[in-house]
């Protein structure tokens, strides 16, 4: 079984404006609540670039 973890960004509420993270065997899952059924598998040295990224245009756009 899959246990999910919520981002600790996510909105309040009852939880559906959140990023979700899993880890199964290899890899990591990434998936927004709003749409459970779409999936993102990605290694976690994919995943960090993934972060690194949205990090660094956060950082350029505001």
């Amino acid at each position: 079984m899959i246990q999910w973890q919520k981002s600790s960004y996510s909105g309040g509420g009852d939880g559906d404006e959140c990023v979700e993270l899993a880890h199964h065997d290899s890899t990591l899952l990434l998936r927004e609540s709003d749409d459970p059924g779409r999936i993102l598998s990605l290694s976690p040295r994919t995943l960090a670039a993934l972060l690194s990224r949205i990090r660094t245009g956060a950082s350029s756009n505001g």
